[in-house]
């Protein structure tokens, strides 16, 4: 497959404004580990192949096990994560698929990842969430090759 164009080079701007995000992001709060999966598990479901590969080698070069990483599209059924990073993985998979539900992101949803992050965390969650659905946008829409 071939790029349909080089996005980072055709919005540069752009491009430089989302890596600050990406930098707000990192310094939220939530953990490295858990950003990591939210953003290989939102990949998952939009089918970004450049984004998957991408996050699923930085998670295995940042230690992440080989069961954690197979495992996450099953993450419910999987005894591999905690209660945490279970709540950051609903509320990713709700933001993401947003039109399934009428009401958008389940009160329940919301609630349990507030019990367990505090509102500075969370925001820098659902910003990490928005992020890697633009990420994945963008791939998808020019085809970024896996490299």
């Amino acid at each position: 497959m071939h790029a349909r164009m080089n996005i980072r080079k055709s919005a540069a701007a752009g491009y430089k404004a989302l890596f600050a995000v990406e930098s707000y992001v990192e310094g939220s709060g939530v953990p490295h580990s858990t950003l990591l999966l939210v953003k290989l598990r939102v990949s998952q479901i939009n089918g970004c192949a450049f984004c998957v590969h991408m996050h699923s080698r930085d998670a295995k070069k940042a230690g992440e096990t080989d069961e954690r990483l197979w495992s996450v599209a099953a993450w419910r059924e999987a005894p591999f994560y905690t209660g945490e990073e279970r709540a950051a993985l609903a509320l990713a998979e709700s933001a993401t698929r947003i039109t399934d539900n009428p009401d958008g992101v389940p009160d329940d949803v919301w609630n349990e990842a507030a019990d367990h992050y505090d509102e500075e965390s969370l925001a820098g969650l659902v910003m990490a969430i928005a992020a890697i659905n633009t990420w994945n946008r963008l791939s998808v829409t020019v085809r970024t090759p896996v490299a």
